[in-house]
Formats: C-alpha cells, structure tokens, sequence
C-alpha cells in the first residue's frame, strides 16, 4: 500500500503524540530508582539493559500506533519485542525505540530519548520522530516535508561552532585504536581551520545524532564490526530521516546508504555508521580505518 502524502502527515501526528506521551512517562520516572535487567543484546552494555521504564514505554507507543497497522497496511519492529519479520510484507514499518540510551536514563545523565521512525520495505525512512524528555525537545522530519525542532521550521546552521565536535558512545573509549582517531580527529580540525577538538561521549544513539546538528561541525561514527552489536536499526532510523530531510550526510561507515532494514539482523555492525554535518568531514573520517 503506497502511502500518499496526507497519510504520511497524519501518522507523523500519531507518532509525535505516541513519543510525547512516552517521554512524560520516562520522565516521571526519572528520579526513581528503577530496577535493572540484564537482556541478551550486543557486546556493550548498553545493549543489554533493560528497565520497567523501557516496557512502560513501549506499551504506551504501541497504544497509539498499533490501531495504525491493519488501516495502513504497515509492519511493526519495537526494540522490546522478537522481530515478527512483518517489516518484510508491508510497503513500510515502524520502527521504534521507546527508549534510547537506557543506561544514560540509569545514570541520570542527559541523552536518553524516545525515537519513533516509518521506513519505507526499501529501507527508507518517510518520517521520525525523537523526543529528548530532559530537555523537552521534540525533533521530527517528514521526507520531502522538512525538518522540524519543537514544531518550528529547522534550518540548518553550519557555522555554530569553530570547534569540531566528536560525539561516540562510551564503549567507544575502549577501542584498542581510541587514541589514534582522536589524532586524527584532531589533525582534521586543523585543516579544517577550526580552534580545537570536542568530545562528547554521554548520549544514546538517537540523541547523539541530533547533537551532531546542535554542535556543528561536528561528527558521530561507529567503526565496522563482526561483534553482534554497533547499534540497531531503531537507533539509527528517525535520525536518518532527520539528516537526509536536512541534507547532511548519513551513511554506514563505507560512506553507503545504511542498511536500515537488514534481512539477517537488527544489529548494525556490519557495515558501521556515520552521521556528519560536511560531507567533506565524513569522506575524511572515513579514511580513519584501523
């Protein structure tokens, strides 16, 4: 079923309401003290935390978007929940992940999100939508529609910083390669004529992107790997949709379209990632292989 643009728009609306709702559940929550699972995940540890908080969500979401799947003919992939492969018999799915950055919101640190996206079966993202419920920002894009913070036009600022901005998930910190990207991102910051290197290592996948935007020029990559982890679909899909609507560059690390609905997995470390606010950044990060 080809969705047409009305469509598209009144699911966004669903989405939006579904990761608000959310957000304010993961916000009443956030000063508690919640109780940790451990879940079979990926090789970090982000990937294998589990909270109430995180089902809390969850089913808070699917309250507004499962009504949306019989309707509008649509598959559905949410992070807590076995992969019914439904994404591969509809023309789109949602994907979603009711809260990204687990072990920040564990922490009590800022970069934990809720992330709702609609990817088209070819891997395309139509819309996303992600919600940071700390600071009360509403991200969303619709293809072909624009980019939007908090339910204003989002324009594009390529000239925030004069820093570049490093932005990597903590497990990154224990790459045998670590200190030599850091060089090399420092090395890149000089041609690129900027004062010096920041770092920021503290969000969720989804968060993290989006911070690639605030802290512009700046960058968020994950190097290939055969460990099952490297984030997965969710993490990745309403970002994507967000940085494609805003002409910045978003690929696997091979400087390729991400593989944002693999038929073998939901992991993405196959082929790494790689969020940029240049392209020119992105082709010279992508010679960083160790």
């Amino acid at each position: 079923m080809k969705l047409s643009t009305h469509q598209i728009q009144n699911l966004t609306e669903i989405a939006i309401n579904a990761a608000l709702k959310a957000g304010a559940i993961v916000a009443e929550n956030a000063e508690r003290t919640i109780k940790v699972i451990k879940k079979e995940g990926g090789f970090s540890r982000a990937s294998q935390v589990l909270t109430e908080v995180d089902l809390k969500s969850q089913e808070c979401i699917l309250s507004y978007l499962t009504p949306t799947l019989a309707p509008f003919e649509l598959g559905l992939l949410t992070e807590e929940m076995t992969d019914d492969k439904s994404r591969f018999e509809n023309d789109y799915f949602w994907c979603v992940d009711p809260l990204d950055g687990t072990l920040s919101f564990i922490e009590s640190t800022h970069g934990y999100s809720i992330s709702i996206a609609l990817v088209a079966k070819d891997g395309i993202p139509v819309l996303g939508v992600i919600f940071d419920p700390l600071k009360n920002i509403l991200y969303h894009a619709i293809k072909d529609r624009g980019v939007f913070k908090n339910n204003e036009i989002w324009k594009f600022d390529s000239s925030v910083n004069r820093k570049l901005t490093f932005i990597h998930d903590r497990s990154f910190l224990k790459h045998p390669n670590y200190s030599k990207v850091i060089e090399g991102l420092k090395q890149m910051s000089i041609d690129f004529k900027l004062n010096h290197l920041n770092i920021i290592h503290t969000g969720g996948a989804a968060l993290n992107a989006c911070w690639v935007i605030e802290n512009a020029p700046a960058c968020y990559f994950k190097f290939p790997t055969e460990k099952k982890g490297g984030g997965s679909l969710w993490d990745f899909a309403a970002s994507a949709c967000i940085f494609s609507e805003m002409g910045l560059h978003v690929s696997d690390y091979n400087l390729d379209n991400l593989d944002l609905n693999r038929p073998d997995s939901t992991f993405m470390n196959h082929r790494g990632i790689l969020f940029s606010s240049k392209k020119q950044l992105a082709k010279q990060i992508n010679k960083l292989s160790f």
